[in-house]
């Protein structure tokens, strides 16, 4: 019996519990008073007889295959296996393929002969897991009909089961932040023994290339962030900021104050269909269409060191990637100004344009300002257009028409390929990691306290 069987065993033993208990509380109910409805009942049954039987087999299927592969190594066969874990882990591997069915053959002659062994551990741990999940729900189905009465407050136990569902759907996000967090700290920490803090963060020299012997020029590597956090920021908040603040905010301004309801229905969602083109697509149009204009441009005006792949280009993509996050923001800032402050200035002898400088906008300014900061940390971390529009070299300069990289593009290149993880090289991404992390949490904690401080609850 496999685990896929057990679990629509499970289904099938709720579901069936869940019935025995509608047709149960009906029949009370018709007898005399009943606390809560027949689907209360239904519910409270079905869902003890499932959850703890899921969790089971939820649990129980990561477990098996490291008894499986304990129970094959046991085994006479797989005790002649090498004692090389990466050889021994590769035969075993192609074993567990093979008994699955997912290949006929495999490059090391001792996984057929494990094959058979594989099959029948799975199917014995699969009938062991799978037997225990389904008695578990036949014994907690039972115990939840034997608790239906006319009193029983079923509809409490439903609500409680949903609060705790609601409750761990919330926690996800948090322990999902704080295991991003954990890993990258830990991985950061083994980098910075390496590395002097003071180094990474205040260094000017990007290099993390080591050589093979230390009597080789640069074996040391150098770490110095400050040219990846200043191309980050020179393309995402600066040039990309250029481009997306006004063109953002005056799509707003004139689909919420000029534009007609008809026009607004079919240019607002025009608009927002830039918030849903693959990255992959805006950098094919940076680095084929907008980068060799940029770089004819400059070389126009005399620019001689204006290159194909530049922090402009980027920047310029960049900027229309993220209208539609301050457009949208700005938006529903603007919409939810009340009419009677239009209203009021206009009466007061202010023209349409002055009312909007002067009343509207800075009612509206919280929900601007937040939906500027969430689109930088957005801006900030984009990786593909910056690999394909910006090239790769760590330059500290102001020239928006030279080659110019961002940190999301190096803990690319980093961790790209074979990488040992005990070198300074590789650990660098997850510091690289750790700094973006701590600046995007800080940009989106100052926007919602910037949004919550100065927001205006009108009636």
């Amino acid at each position: 019996m496999s685990l896929t069987i057990a679990l629509a065993a499970v289904i099938l033993v709720a579901a069936a519990a869940g019935w025995l208990a509608y047709t149960r509380a009906s029949r009370m109910r018709s007898a005399g008073r009943l606390h809560s409805l027949p689907s209360y009942h239904a519910a409270n049954v079905a869902i003890w007889a499932a959850v703890p039987a899921l969790l089971l087999i939820a649990l129980w299927t990561p477990v098996q295959s490291s008894f499986v592969d304990q129970a094959v190594l046991a085994t006479p066969e797989g005790r002649t296996l090498p004692s090389f874990d990466m050889q021994r882990d590769s035969i075993l591997s192609e074993a567990r393929e093979i008994a699955k069915g997912e290949r006929d053959s495999g490059f090391n002659p001792e996984s057929a002969g494990l094959a058979p062994r594989f099959a029948e551990a799975q199917s014995r741990f699969a009938t062991i897991g799978g037997g225990v999940a389904i008695l578990l729900a036949l014994g907690a189905a039972a115990w939840a009909l034997r608790r239906s009465a006319p009193q029983f407050r079923a509809r409490t136990g439903v609500e409680r089961w949903l609060m705790g569902l609601l409750f761990a759907a919330s926690l996800i996000a948090i322990l999902t932040t704080l295991g991003i967090l954990l890993s990258l700290m830990f991985e950061s920490l083994r980098f910075f023994k390496m590395v002097p803090v003071s180094e990474f963060l205040f260094g000017t020299q990007w290099s993390p290339q080591t050589a093979m012997r230390a009597d080789q020029a640069g074996s040391s590597g150098a770490f110095g962030s400050v040219p990846l956090f200043w191309g980050t920021a020179f393309i995402g908040a600066i040039i990309a900021m250029i481009v997306a603040i006004p063109l953002g905010l005056m799509s707003a301004i004139y689909l919420t104050q000029y534009a007609h309801s008809t026009v607004r229905a079919w240019l607002k969602p025009v608009l927002e269909i830039l918030a849903g083109v693959p990255t992959v697509v805006y950098g094919y149009f940076a680095a084929l269409t907008v980068a060799p204009v940029v770089r004819d441009f400059g070389l126009s005006i005399g620019i001689s060191s204006a290159s194909s792949e530049s922090a402009l280009a980027a920047g310029l993509v960049m900027g229309i990637m993220i209208i539609p996050f301050i457009s949208s923001m700005a938006d529903d800032s603007i919409a939810a100004v009340p009419q009677a402050m239009r209203d009021g200035s206009l009466a007061m002898g202010a023209t349409k344009s002055e009312t909007i400088r002067k009343v509207v906008l800075p009612a509206a300014l919280p929900g601007v300002v937040g939906g500027v900061l969430l689109a930088v940390s957005r801006a900030i971390g984009e990786t593909m257009i910056v690999v394909m529009a910006a090239g790769l070299a760590a330059n500290m300069t102001a020239n928006p028409f030279a080659s110019v990289t961002t940190v999301t593009t190096q803990i690319v290149q980093l961790l790209t390929g074979d990488q040992e993880f005990d070198s300074a090289k590789t650990l660098a991404a997850f510091a690289l990691g750790l700094a973006l992390f701590l600046i995007t949490l800080v940009l989106n904690l100052i926007a919602l306290t910037v949004v919550r401080r100065y927001r205006e609850a009108y009636e």
